[in-house]
Parts: C-alpha cells; structure tokens; sequence
C-alpha cells in the first residue's frame, strides 16, 4: 500500500492559472519555484500525483490530446528538475455535467486510490481552491494545504464561510512542501 502520496491540483498551483484555461503548452508557465518543491517532494519519498479539473476539454477549447501533450512536457520539465509526478488524473466535463470525478467529488481521488492502493489517511492533498480543499475532506485525505497562489485568497473566505478549514494555508507550492516534510508524514 502507497503512503505518503501527495496530490496536488495544477492549474495556480504547479503552474498559473488562467480565467482563459490553459489550452496548450505555449500557455503553460510553471510557478517560481514549482520544479524545486516537486524535487523536494520526490527526494523525501513522497508519490506525487496530480487531480485537476480540465473543463476545457468538453467545452470545446482544447482536446484531450493537447492536454495530454501539455501533461507530457509537464512531466518531463520535472523530470529533468529532480523530481516525479507518478500520475495524472483529470476531469474533462464541465460543472454541469454533473460527473463523480469533477472537483469537489473525490472521484479522482478515489480514481488513483485504487489504481495505485493508496493510503488515504496519510496522504496530503494540495490546492489553490475552496473545490480542492472540499475534495481532500470527501476523499478522506489525511491532510489538505491551501496555497494561495491562483484562488487561494478567495478560497480562504468560501471555505470559513462553510466552516472547512485546511490542515495548512502557505504562501506557495515552495512553502507548502516544506511544511509536508517538516510533518513528517508517514
């Protein structure tokens, strides 16, 4: 069994988020120091695996190719930082859609849960969205971050207006992963 995995959301937390989505590659620009939290991630043992909502996909702005393609040079810019991203799971339909895989559902959560028969209770899930802090609770994620990068600010005032609060709220991707191996999560 898989403990110590770290999910994380993408878009405002590996990468700036975009009111325009983020279509292709030429849009995609890694957050200040991202690729060192991600090395950090993967030289203290941590299974690092993403779950993001891409709504893009099914209204039409971009294809689940061009995603993958953008997944696969993400990949492989961490790679060549140090560090490891194991999967990716994500979500194509829009909120309407009405799906059990779109953020706050813990579908994808659960998605990578059993594909890869992970601990939940010591995983941490990190997100910039009041959806992603919901979606660690649901899922029965040990822990949750909120950084505040992207929606972070916003989300702190959504999430203690439904009385949820994280386990952490930090500065960044960076901060955040200093205080995940600061933990000492096993």
């Amino acid at each position: 069994m898989l403990k110590k995995v770290v999910f994380l959301d993408r878009d405002g937390v590996i990468n700036r988020d975009s009111p325009d989505y983020i279509k292709r590659w030429e849009e995609f620009e890694f957050l200040p120091r991202s690729i060192e939290a991600l090395r950090l991630l993967s030289a203290g043992g941590f299974t690092v695996m993403i779950i993001s909502n891409q709504s893009a996909i099914n209204r039409g702005m971009t294809s689940r190719r061009e995603v993958e393609k953008i997944h696969a040079r993400m990949r492989e810019a961490v790679r060549n930082g140090g560090g490891e991203i194991r999967a990716i799971f994500y979500c194509p339909h829009r909120p309407e859609d009405n799906c059990d895989c779109r953020k706050p559902k813990p579908g994808l959560i659960h998605q990578a849960e059993q594909r890869h028969q992970i601990d939940l209770s010591a995983s941490v899930m990190v997100g910039d969205s009041a959806r992603d802090i919901q979606c660690a609770k649901n899922a029965g994620c040990g822990f949750s971050v909120l950084v505040q990068t992207g929606n972070g600010r916003d989300a702190e005032k959504i999430l203690a207006k439904e009385n949820l609060f994280p386990d952490h709220i930090a500065e960044d991707l960076y901060h955040a992963v200093k205080w995940i191996l600061a933990c000492r999560i096993d």
